[in-house]
């Protein structure tokens, strides 16, 4: 649920590389996303409806390890490699996951430095909204390049209207926030910098995305707010 490629320089890997931002972590996402326990278990059952009972699963964006905790705990024969640039938050996944661990991979990296595969599903949440379009575009074709044919793909992230909505629909996200339990202070920091920082686009076009590295029926299960979900297949 972190980031999965940035510059060195990024700020938002800097940002995700403190340690005390890592120790924080798991409960900023909860509060910031409608049903994000109901969206992992989500996850999980639509991977296992083509995965295989031993799938190898690769968990772009795995920093933190919450993700990893609900597909492994519900999974007891599924392996998985979890890639993450922020070795802080690797850390922490190390620490969430704890006894499933034995079935765990952790690489501090980039899609670059996934394994080939071919793996038999992929997950990618909380994470595609920090690229920009060319690096998104290359990112998900990178995804779709180490699965087996037919393979599960469940992508989640930002994705809201662009257009003249756009201030209301991220007044949402920073009222749910707030109304989750959030400082308001902090409810609206997070919106001003989402609004400046982050690649978010009109769904039609995260699907389009999906599309065209390779994927097919690209199929929305999740929308809250500011937040979707697709599923789709290699």
């Amino acid at each position: 649920d972190a980031l999965p490629i940035s510059p060195p320089d990024d700020p938002m890997l800097k940002h995700f590389s403190d340690p005390d931002t890592a120790a924080r972590y798991i409960e900023g996402p909860l509060r910031f996303v409608p049903g994000l326990g109901a969206l992992h278990r989500m996850t999980g059952l639509l991977l296992a409806e083509r995965a295989p009972a031993n799938a190898r699963v690769l968990v772009l964006g795995a920093g933190g390890g919450v993700e990893l905790r609900s597909l492994a705990s519900n999974q007891r024969q599924w392996t998985f490699v979890g890639v993450d640039p922020a070795a802080a938050m690797l850390r922490l996944a190390e620490r969430t996951v704890g006894p499933h661990m034995d079935r765990v991979e952790l690489i501090e990296g980039y899609i670059d430095d996934a394994p080939a595969g071919p793996f038999d599903a992929a997950t990618c949440l909380l994470t595609l909204h920090f690229l920009p379009e060319p690096e998104r575009e290359r990112t998900v074709r990178q995804i779709h390049a180490r699965l087996r044919p037919g393979a599960p793909f469940v992508a989640a992230h930002m994705s809201f209207p662009q257009g003249a909505g756009r201030d209301e629909w991220l007044d949402r996200y920073a009222g749910y926030a707030a109304a989750s339990g959030i400082d308001p202070k902090v409810a609206r920091g997070a919106r001003a910098a989402v609004a400046a920082n982050l690649n978010s686009f009109d769904p039609d076009r995260d699907e389009d995305v999906m599309r065209s590295a390779g994927f097919s029926d690209v199929s929305l299960f999740y929308a809250a707010f500011t937040w979707r979900g697709w599923v789709a297949y290699a």
